[in-house]
């Protein structure tokens, strides 16, 4: 699959949790629902991917966090 093809379901995803919640709940409830839609549509899907600092040439652990990582190609 391409980015855009990913990119495409995943808005659906999106689209599918905030008809379900609505507005107006924590980021945390839309992650955890937005990733169970994901994955219910087929995809691979990491949640809290950590990203290191790399600062002249040394990784430093204190890096990101990716909310969603979705195909390893499409960053959420």
């Amino acid at each position: 699959m391409i980015e855009n093809e990913i990119s495409n379901t995943i808005i659906g995803c999106a689209i599918e949790v905030h008809k379900h919640l609505g507005p107006g709940l924590l980021e945390s409830a839309y992650q955890e629902c937005l990733f169970k839609e994901i994955l219910d549509n087929g995809l691979f899907v990491q949640k809290e991917v950590p990203r290191p600092i790399v600062y002249k040439d040394v990784k430093l652990d204190h890096g990101y966090r990716i909310d969603l990582l979705v195909e390893n190609k499409v960053v959420i």
